[in-house]
């Protein structure tokens, strides 16, 4: 990438109660890119994003943003100035609508001083439009939020993110409980936040959902980074054996005669083959999107 990295932070430490949860931690993003932050359960992965998003502040280190040294105090704070987090749980409300979730805790109102009210018309149109600019056609905004799929929450929440103007999109796993069509919507519209400009942080602990779409990789392991790397640097395979520390998939490359364990390691191997065959899938129909036109159609 060339120009300045739209967010920059530079050796970040975290510690809870003595125990390091981050130790210097260095890690770019531009706009207009995809980085993948990867790493196994505990690696360091949330304590990262809350950072990033105004939850959590770092102990040592600094964290440029757009241009500034920055050191939120809270989401709200990090929200204004154009950090968007996608969290797993969405942070959305089943029982109401689409549009009432799409301006939560920023709703349109009509009136003056104490007689202001909830604007419905605009919102709905408003969440309406802004879904279709992304792809995705609804007939009714006042759809209940609970009525849709894993992969449309995701769809609305990231459509929410773009329409209040982030500069930054913040995408803790978001595919880690889609099944393998959402998954793919999904990822379309992580590609085209960043065909749009924006910097795109993509959470996972998934390899074959983020080597299609990321542009560079940082690997973390136990609060430490094993590395930042770009897409043409490192093979999914490498990013592979790098969250899994490479012990672990020597053993299923080399399953050993006469082990009585060599069926449990040729099947591993064989479930490693099919899901490189899955990602190289995946990464084909993202080229060629045709045929996930989404709808959230519910008649």
């Amino acid at each position: 990438m060339t120009g300045e990295p739209l967010v920059q932070l530079t050796n970040i430490c975290k510690y809870f109660l003595g125990v390091t949860a981050l130790e210097d931690i260095n890690f770019p993003v531009y706009p207009g890119e995809v980085m993948c932050l990867l790493g196994d359960n505990g690696a360091g992965k949330s304590t990262l994003i809350k950072i990033l998003s105004g939850v959590h502040q770092q102990d040592r280190g600094t964290y440029w943003f757009d241009g500034r040294e920055r050191r939120f105090s809270s989401p709200r704070e990090a929200k204004a100035a154009g950090i968007a987090t996608v969290y797993q749980d969405l942070s959305m409300i089943p029982l109401m609508s689409i549009s009432r979730n799409f301006f939560l805790g920023s709703e349109p109102t009509r009136g003056l001083g104490p007689l202001r009210f909830f604007d419905g018309p605009t919102a709905r149109r408003v969440a309406k439009a802004e879904l279709a600019r992304i792809g995705i056609q609804i007939r009714d905004a006042d759809q209940l939020v609970g009525t849709l799929s894993g992969g449309e929450r995701q769809c609305v929440a990231i459509a929410r993110a773009k329409y209040f103007g982030a500069k930054l999109l913040i995408l803790d796993e978001p595919t880690s409980a889609l099944g393998v069509r959402e998954a793919r919507r999904v990822l379309r519209y992580v590609r085209q936040a960043r065909d749009e400009g924006l910097g795109v942080v993509l959470i996972t602990h998934n390899v074959n959902h983020a080597y299609p779409v990321g542009d560079r990789f940082t690997i973390l392991g136990h609060g430490h980074s094993l590395g930042t790397f770009r897409k043409n640097e490192v093979s999914r395979e490498d990013v592979l054996e790098l969250m899994a520390g490479g012990e672990d998939l020597l053993d299923l490359d080399d399953p050993g005669d006469g082990d009585p364990d060599d069926g449990d390691a040729r099947s591993a191997h064989a479930r490693a083959a099919r899901a490189a065959e899955l990602a190289a899938d995946l990464a084909e129909e993202l080229e060629h999107p045709a045929d996930l036109a989404p709808e959230l159609d519910r008649g």
